[in-house]
Parts: structure tokens; C-alpha cells; sequence
């Protein structure tokens, strides 16, 4: 695999030192003991005596625990205890159902946890778990999502945090208006993105342990103070009772950003232990049906355009599923408000609850899904208009955001698109479909826009510390699950404090230091580095620029007097070739290339590593990632990286990373932007449109498999 990534700003050259940290070009603060092992996971924190929990999950898709039997569990040499509805402690609030576990009887979905043994080893644990036996009464199911047959409802607006419709105009007769129009044309397609699972290489994994009413749980989290309150409530506890490590997280893509059943069972188990800590990591079986996953969507896209391909009429009608005992919803036709300028627009959200796990975040909620079919369907527009599809996208760029009518605080997505194409060597492409050959390959290049809102989550705070000798300490309790906040916020705190980088030491990952909001909706560094920046303002104000050891002072992020007046986002252009075997159907993607601009770049190596992260995943949802559901018994049937693949080395070329300046100053303090999800958005839908450059063969669902251009591919 090759990269590249751009940027005007201070780069290697220019080495850090007082006020030029941010933008310098700087190797992963953590990246040595990472490599070397020293860098503890959440399983392998040191602690005394522990033993060892594994879970034992549901073999129905709904019923009721009528019998369990541990007698030969309980035998085993090394078994401490088993665990099950009948014996397990009573939780204070059983509210969330998702970690309202062992206590009842009721299943709800196949592989939900319904016990659990504890051993003095992993081994004997997870062979004592084998030899429980429970009996279910059977209760019909529904696990599979039919848009056609499933009851659908409309979600709770707040669980998504928007409205889930919205209407302006009348799209109906928009649409019916361009029907009858001479070269007009009208678009009603329906797109289909499959359900898919994060698989972070670091498994879910808790250690707990308790002291009395004092709980330490060292857990792997995208927020620790976030999964501390969570758990203090089902627990009944002060979250000052709570304690929560996690200094490194090996990859999360939303799975952890909240807390999952796994953790109360730890809590459960060594509660039960009278002090003795346990450790518990979760298979990755089981992970595919106990730390959420992304909702398969059926998106039906309704497109109006005049002869001049100015878009009159947009809609998107998103259906999802959910969990019967727990909703969530994905707000996959949210991107479609951004996007294109329309007079006339429609977007609605249903969802179908079914007895299966509960969905969860998965890099880029709503937008990663949602911007894969109107993006096709952009695509099938600009073939039908004859217009080239990059053009397209520049006519239908929106000057103010569509539905709010507010203005931009930047809007560089023609920027992107322009740059883009001129870096792919678009200007050479032949529009036609499937008459470029090499060999025995068919070759095609695609286009699609990606965008992800500038997202505002307060209550970050940080804390600055003096600690003599020139050296300062800067605290907060934010995650860095391989996303580089380790190295930002040390640069960000540098910057502000007017001082060289190796004269701070950064804390974050521990709730015993000031709180942080979680690492997700690409919010993490601008919210963190907001309230780093105050805590160094209100420092020098308070102490001046020789301080005495010992001083300190901390701050919270400020609020954005400009959050009411704009519209933000980040923007980008995603580019990519593919080629298709002529016999066989197999495609390969020996380029991808991105142009984003996502304000301030405080990184460009941890930046660029984002960006390529997001690519490659985008690629893998394109090309590779399906869960898949046998609805007979409710059972997903390819639970582990053997059977569910993942994009790997082999499957990834070139990959190109680049940006424009930008420069807003209404996002933040700092102008920046997140870059850990635009970089999925867009890419699946570039590859899809790709395809149908290449074979002829136009596909409208993902992931892209052989099977869907062999049979249309030319000349067979």
C-alpha cells in the first residue's frame, strides 16, 4: 500500500518548539510503546489474584429460560462460580435493557448473555461455560428486516437527535412536474447498504474489581466518564464511587463509545467475589452480537433535475431496524439535507424492531450509509442527463445549507471536487461504460462527494499544572483509540502554553482526572483541544509566564457564540478506479484518492492516518463487510474475521490523502474540524459508481460482490 498526504503547513522542517507545534508533522507520541508492548490494554493492567469470567450466550432468538443445569460447570477443577438469572445480584436500574442482564429469564435476541462462569483461568472458564445447560420455551421471532413486510414505525426523535422527517416544498409534484418536462428527468431508486460490524483488533474487554462500594473498572472506552455514569446508575452507586482507567484503546469505530453488557457482568461477577478482581474479554464470536453493529438500510432516493441538471426535487426515505428491547436509530437521510440545493425536499426515517441485538455507532452513523445512495444516485443521474457526474455535483452545490437556510461557516466541496479531479487525471476519462480494457480487466473511474457536520459536544475540561523546571502537566480524560490524541493535544497544549513540546506531559484516559466527552462524532480534538486552550489561557491570566510549582488552573470548553448562526461541515471529493475481470466478475481497486477540507490540520501524519483509515474502511464496506443472518434461528452466521472479511493489505493499493487550506474560525478556538469519519463517507458510493464505469453493470447494494457483474459484464 502507498499514500501521500498534503499540506501547507509547518512540516518536518520546521522542528517544534514554542507556538509552532500545532501543524508540525509529528510521529505518534505513543507510537514506541505501542510497538514495543508497554502501552496496557484493558485486559492486561496488572492486578492482584485475578480470576478469569466468560460469558455464556443465548442459543434462541426469543423465548424464556425454563431450567439451568451447572452441576458438571461447578465440578471443574478451578470454577470459582457460575452466574445465571437465579443467582445473579439485582441491578438498581434495569432501564437500559441492553445491560439489564441476568435478570430474568427472558431472551430477547439470539446470543444475548443469559449467565456466565468464573474460574481461576481463561481456559478452565471457558470450558466450564461449555458444559452449562439451559432449557428455553420458544417464542416466535423476527430477526429479519423486510421493508415490504416488516411493521415500520417513525423513531423517537430524540434517540437520533434530529428530527427524524423533514419536508419542504412538494416533492411529489417535483417529480411528477420533471416526468413531463422535455429533457428532464426523474430518478426513484431504492439502495441497499448491508449490516456490518466495527471488529476493532483489541477485543471488548473489562477488568473489575471492587472494594467495598468502590468499583475500579479498567475498560476498554471511548469515554470513561461517559461509561462511569452509565455504569454508576445500573449499579446504584455515586459516580464518585466509580473509578475507570482506559490510557489506550486498540480501535473502537463507535463500538465503544458506550457501555455494553460485557462490563456489568464483569462488575456482576467480582462483586459476587467478595474482592477478588475479574477479568473478562469478550470472543470475537461474541462481540458480533453484544457491542452493537451498523443496521442494514434500505434508502429509497427520489431525484428531479431540469435539462440543465439543476436538481428541482431530492428525497430519501431510510428504512432501518432496530432491537425490540432497545432502540436506536441511524440517521442515515441526514447527509440528503446537506448535500445538493432543491427547492423541493423530503427525507423520512422508519424502523422495524426485531428480536435482535441492539445496533449501535459505527464510524459515521447515518452519514457513512446515507451518503451511499444519494451518491449512486447522483451517479445514475448525470449518465441519464449526459452531464459528467463531477460536474453535476458543482451545478447542485448548495451556497447556504438547504433546510436551515443559514450560511456556511465554509463550504469548499467544488474546491474538493475541482482539486480531486484534477489530481485523478479526470479530464481523460471517457464517459462511456465498459469500453475500457486492459487485458483480460475492465477499468472504470467513479466519483462521490463525502461531508460530516462539525459536531459540538460540551463539558470537556482541562486541567494545567506547573510543575517546576519549565515543565508543565496538562490533564484530561479523553481517549485516543489510535486516532493520534496522545500526540495532538500534547501539540495543541505546547501551542497554547508557548512552550516546547517536551515541555508538557499529557494525561487523559482516567476518571480521576477533569472530565472529557467521548471520542466520536469526529468531536474528540476540538472539543478537547478547546478546553486545553482555555486551561492555558486561564493559566497565563492567573499565573503569568513564571509561574511557581505548583500553580494551576483549569477550564471548560467555551460555548461558540456562532453555533446558531452557521451551518458546518467538512467536505470532500472521493476518486476511484477499479477493475473488473473480464471472466470471473473479481474486482480490484488499485486507486482511491481523497481531497477534504477539514479546517485547521493540527497533524499531518496522524491526520493523513485518519483519512487513509476512513478510505480503507469505505473500501472494505464497498468491496467485502456483510454480516449475514440465517432468520430461521436468528443466528448471524459468519461471527469472526474468517468468515466476515475485513479490508486488508492485499486488498489496498494506492490510497491518496490530501486537503486544501481552510480556513473557519467560527468552528472553535482552533479552527479545526474532525477528520476520523468524512473519510468513509463518500468512498463506498465512488467505488460503486466505478463499477458501473468499468462493466456496464449498474449495482445498488453493498458490498459489491462478484456475483451482482458477472452475469452483465461485456462480452460474456
Amino acid at each position: 500500500m502507498t499514500s501521500t498526504s498534503e499540506s501547507r503547513a509547518p512540516g518536518p522542517s520546521q522542528a517544534p518548539g514554542a507556538s509552532r507545534t500545532v501543524g508540525a508533522d509529528l510521529e505518534r507520541a505513543d507510537a514506541r510503546d505501542k510497538v514495543l508492548g508497554r502501552a496496557p490494554y484493558a485486559f492486561e493492567h496488572p492486578v492482584e489474584r485475578p480470576c478469569y469470567a466468560h460469558a455464556i450466550l443465548s442459543s434462541v432468538p426469543r423465548g424464556r429460560v425454563t431450567a439451568v443445569d451447572t452441576d458438571a460447570a461447578r465440578q471443574v477443577d478451578g470454577v470459582i462460580t457460575v452466574l445465571t438469572h437465579e443467582n445473579a445480584e439485582r441491578l438498581a436500574s434495569t432501564e437500559d435493557a441492553e445491560l439489564a442482564i441476568l435478570q430474568s429469564a427472558e431472551v430477547a435476541f439470539r446470543g444475548q448473555i443469559v449467565g456466565a462462569v468464573v474460574a481461576e483461568t481463561p481456559e478452565v472458564a471457558r470450558h466450564a461455560a461449555s458444559l452449562v445447560r439451559f432449557s428455553y420455551a420458544e417464542e416466535p421471532h423476527e430477526s429479519e428486516l423486510k421493508p415490504g413486510e416488516s411493521e415500520l414505525y417513525r423513531p423517537d426523535s430524540a434517540n437520533g437527535g434530529a428530527d427524524t422527517d423533514s419536508e419542504q416544498g412538494d416533492l411529489d409534484a417535483a417529480m411528477e412536474a420533471a416526468a413531463a418536462e422535455s429533457g428532464a428527468v426523474t430518478l426513484d431508486e431504492t439502495y441497499v447498504t448491508a449490516m456490518t460490524h466495527c471488529n476493532p483488533m483489541e477485543p471488548h474487554a473489562t477488568i473489575a474489581v471492587w472494594q467495598g462500594d468502590e468499583l475500579t473498572l479498567y475498560d476498554s472506552s471511548q469515554s470513561v466518564h461517559g461509561h462511569r455514569d452509565t455504569l454508576a446508575e445500573v449499579f446504584g452507586l455515586d459516580p464518585a464511587r466509580v473509578h475507570m482507567i482506559c490510557p489506550y484503546v486498540g480501535g473502537g469505530f463507535g463500538s465503544k463509545g458506550e457501555p455494553h453488557a460485557h462490563a456489568v457482568l464483569a462488575a456482576l461477577a467480582a462483586r459476587a467475589l467478595s474482592g477478588r478482581a475479574v477479568k473478562l474479554a469478550l470472543t470475537r464470536q461474541q462481540m458480533f452480537t453484544l457491542v452493537g453493529y451498523r443496521t442494514p438500510t434500505y434508502q429509497r432516493v427520489r431525484l428531479a433535475a431540469g435539462p440543465d441538471g439543476r436538481l428541482t426535487g431530492i428525497g430519501m426515505d431510510a428504512v432501518e431496524q432496530t432491537s425490540r428491547i432497545k432502540e436506536y436509530a441511524e440517521q442515515s437521510a441526514n447527509p440528503t439535507r446537506t448535500m445538493y440545493a432543491a427547492p423541493h425536499r423530503r427525507t423520512t426515517h422508519r424502523l422495524a424492531a426485531l428480536d435482535v441485538p441492539v445496533p449501535s455507532w459505527m464510524r459515521a452513523p447515518g452519514e457513512c450509509p446515507g451518503m451511499f445512495g444519494p451518491e449512486v444516485a447522483m451517479d445514475e443521474l448525470a449518465e441519464r442527463l449526459g452531464i459528467d457526474p463531477v460536474e453535476l455535483r458543482i451545478r447542485n452545490d448548495a451556497p447556504v445549507a438547504p433546510e436551515s437556510g443559514k450560511p456556511f461557516s465554509s463550504r469548499n466541496l467544488v474546491a474538493c471536487l475541482n482539486e480531486g479531479a484534477r489530481r485523478f487525471g479526470w479530464q481523460d476519462r471517457d464517459p462511456r461504460p465498459g469500453v475500457r480494457r486492459d487485458g483480460r480487466w475492465l477499468v472504470g473511474t467513479g466519483v462521490a462527494s463525502s461531508a460530516y457536520p462539525v459536531n459540538r459536544v460540551p463539558g470537556s475540561v482541562a486541567g494545567v499544572h506547573y510543575e517546576g523546571d519549565g515543565r508543565y502537566r496538562v490533564d484530561i480524560a479523553a481517549a485516543d483509540l489510535g486516532t493520534g490524541a496522545w500526540t495532538v493535544l500534547a501539540q495543541i497544549a505546547a501551542d497554547a502554553l508557548d512552550v516546547p513540546l517536551d515541555a508538557v506531559a499529557l494525561r487523559i484516559g482516567d476518571t480521576a482526572l477533569p472530565k472529557a466527552t467521548v471520542a466520536g462524532g469526529s468531536s474528540g480534538t476540538a472539543m478537547w483541544g478547546s478546553a486545553i486552550v482555555a486551561a492555558a489561557q486561564t493559566f497565563r491570566k492567573r499565573h503569568g509566564h513564571d509561574p511557581s510549582p505548583g500553580d494551576h488552573a483549569q477550564a471548560e470548553t467555551p460555548g461558540n457564540p456562532h453555533a446558531e448562526r452557521f451551518a458546518m461541515h467538512a467536505f470532500g471529493a472521493q476518486f476511484a478506479e477499479v477493475r473488473v475481470d473480464a471472466d470471473t466478475g473479481e474486482i480490484r481497486v488499485p486507486r482511491l484518492l481523497g481531497v477534504f477540507a477539514a479546517g485547521r490540520i493540527i497533524n499531518p501524519r496522524t491526520a493523513r492516518s485518519q483519512l487513509i483509515g476512513g478510505m480503507t474502511m469505505g473500501l472494505s464496506m464497498a468491496l467485502h463487510e456483510e454480516t449475514v443472518t440465517d432468520p430461521r434461528y436468528g443466528l448471524l452466521v459468519n461471527h469472526d474475521l474468517a468468515n466476515y472479511h475485513v479490508t486488508a493489505n492485499a486488498d489496498v493499493h494506492r490510497i491518496e490523502a490530501h486537503w486544501i487550506d481552510e480556513d473557519d474560525p467560527y468552528v472553535n478556538p482552533l479552527g479545526i474540524k474532525g477528520i476520523g469519519e468524512i473519510g468513509i463517507t463518500g468512498t463506498a458510493a465512488a467505488v460503486v459508481n466505478a463499477v458501473r464505469h468499468a462493466t456496464g453493470v449498474r449495482v445498488r447494494e453493498v458490498p459489491v460482490t462478484l456475483d451482482k457483474v458477472v452475469e452483465g459484464v461485456p462480452g460474456r
